[in-house]
């Protein structure tokens, strides 16, 4: 499992993990049924706290994108295409959030946001 921390980010670390974690379940890089790493092992090879991973841990199954089964470990759980659609829609929501919180702190209205975000899909003003 390919999971980096950086320590320079403003993101706690057990939210990487756990951010990192659910897109390796939501792209199929990690599987249903598939074991994750065990607590310990998690933060032996990411040299972070045990608590930390078993917070991360405790978000996905919270979220339902892992399951634990006490004395045998950690899961992925079984996710349908709704259930991956819908986390995709929260993960998009939290990212517009801190987009929002930048523009208002930089004093961008949000007609300014919708011009830069026609921008990028190729519309004009004209296309609203």
């Amino acid at each position: 499992m390919n999971i980096l921390i950086s320590t320079l980010s403003q993101t706690p670390i057990y939210q990487q993990l756990q951010n990192q974690i659910k897109e390796l379940v939501l792209k199929g890089m990690l599987n249903s049924h598939e074991q994750l790493p065990s607590i310990r092992l998690m933060a032996k090879d990411l040299k972070i706290g045990i608590i930390t991973v078993k917070r991360a841990y405790e978000e996905l199954e919270k979220e339902g994108i892992i399951i634990n089964l006490q004395g045998r470990g950690c899961f992925v759980a079984e996710i349908n295409l709704s259930k991956i659609k819908a986390i995709h829609i929260d993960m998009l929501r939290e990212r517009l959030l801190e987009i929002k919180e930048f523009a208002d702190a930089v004093d961008i209205s949000p007609s300014e946001m919708f011009n830069v975000l026609n921008e990028i899909y190729g519309g004009n003003e004209d296309d609203k």
